[in-house]
């Protein structure tokens, strides 16, 4: 244990930021199924910009021990002590959550397990996955005892995609383990890659809750707001100046309206109203606030129209310019966007629809959404509605004037350009 080897099994968003940082002291190898992300990685290149081409080849080419080898071939990883799981935890098109990946990735390193050896669970769930559902697929893929032979550990990922000063080694990570022994030696094992530093829940089902309710409690934040803000627009109130007068006060904690998309926040909290109902809880709040923000999308594009209702701007056939398809401004992360929500209801009302991104992949999104992505400097049209979703930086630079025809209708979602540019806004 005082030189472990490391192998982190899902090479995306979470695990390759800590499989660099881990390789900085030890042997690292990082493992996934996918060979196309992996021949990425391995040729010095990371598309979600998580980590910077340089961190990532200096981890791939580091002459001195410790070094990271990325892979393929779990037999790959069967020197390994420690296993790190940071695969994704989706939910279904009915919000119940999937855990194939977990199940999955456990068979995986079940078929590799040794005595003494450690598994780390770092992706969101329920409480009581890891040893409830994770663990027993270890036992049966090893023909090993839990707590006997192998051991277990949760340590919930808290990475804020395209967040460069909130990262991996900066954000405060929380710890446990299966025993009182294997909790101490997580936590040291965070704690040595962690600059801020480390907090060792009281037991693994205390550190799954706590992260999957760190994204519910801001989830249900935001459908607060989102419903001031639908509440304000019918009584003719700019729910932002609203929120700055507010605000002045020591103890009003401040959201922003919006959409709320991507892996965690929009997901989350599925699976912690999940684990409620199979105990006999209905969790009102939760599901409420899920509900709400789920929505907006819907009621982003029916404000919109309504808009141009009023100014008689053509809809149907008309054209419009969504800005923006990634989750969240200045990152390319497409996951959970509800971007999508506003351009498939638009084209409800028979509007021919344009979308520009500057971050996001222009194929990942042909693939997942059969949209033919456009650049900024790709604008040559002018558009009847053009609907701000994300504030990516590079949209401060348009010429609005340009892009818009007679009586079009500018709505800004984030609150993100000057007040005189715009129609509307949440």
């Amino acid at each position: 244990m005082s030189y472990p080897k490391i192998a982190i099994i899902g090479l995306g968003y979470v695990g390759l930021p800590l499989a660099v940082a881990f390789a900085k002291k030890y042997p690292v190898v990082g493992f996934d199924i996918n060979q196309s992300r992996v021949d990425e990685l391995n040729s010095g290149t990371d598309h979600t910009l998580e980590v910077s081409d340089k961190d990532l080849k200096e981890a791939l080419t580091n002459n001195d021990s410790p070094v990271m080898k990325l892979s393929t071939e779990s037999n790959d990883m069967k020197e390994a002590t420690i296993f790190i799981v940071t695969v994704p935890t989706p939910t279904d098109k009915n919000r119940q959550p999937v855990l194939t990946p977990l199940i999955k990735a456990s068979e995986t390193i079940g078929g590799i397990l040794k005595d003494g050896d450690i598994v780390i669970y770092e992706s969101t769930v329920y409480p009581g996955v890891t040893e409830e559902v994770c663990v027993p697929v270890l036992e049966q893929f090893s023909g090993k005892t839990f707590n006997k032979d192998f051991f277990a550990g949760y340590s919930p990922e808290r990475i804020n995609p395209g967040d460069k000063e909130h990262t991996i080694t900066t954000i405060l990570k929380v710890t446990s383990g299966s025993t009182p022994e294997i909790a101490k030696r997580v936590d040291d094992l965070y704690a040595s890659i962690i600059t801020a530093g480390t907090h060792l829940a009281t037991s693994i089902k205390v550190a799954e809750a706590a992260k999957v309710i760190e994204n519910s409690q801001r989830d249900i934040n935001i459908a607060f707001v989102n419903e001031l803000s639908k509440i304000f627009r019918l009584l003719d109130i700019d729910t932002n100046d609203v929120l700055e007068a507010a605000a002045t006060k020591w103890n009003f904690i401040k959201f922003s309206p919006g959409l709320v998309g991507g892996h965690c926040i929009g997901v989350d909290p599925y699976y912690l109203a999940q684990k409620a109902l199979e105990v006999g809880y209905n969790p009102e709040i939760i599901l409420s606030g899920r509900r709400i923000n789920d929505g907006m999308g819907k009621y982003v594009a029916s404000e919109v129209i309504k808009l141009m209702l009023n100014k008689e701007t053509k809809i149907k056939n008309g054209k419009a310019l969504v800005l923006g398809v990634t989750f969240k401004e200045n990152c390319p992360d497409t996951r959970n966007t509800k971007a999508i929500d506003v351009i498939e209801e638009l084209k409800k009302y028979n509007m021919d629809v344009d979308v520009c991104d500057p971050w996001a992949d222009k194929q990942e999104v042909k693939t997942l959404f059969d949209i033919d992505l456009l650049r900024c400097e790709d604008l040559k049209l002018t558009y009847d509605t053009i609907i701000l979703a994300v504030s990516h930086n590079e949209f401060l630079n348009l010429d609005f004037e340009a892009l818009k025809n007679e009586n079009a209708v500018i709505f800004d979602v984030k609150s993100f350009l000057p007040t005189d540019k715009i129609d509307g806004r949440l």
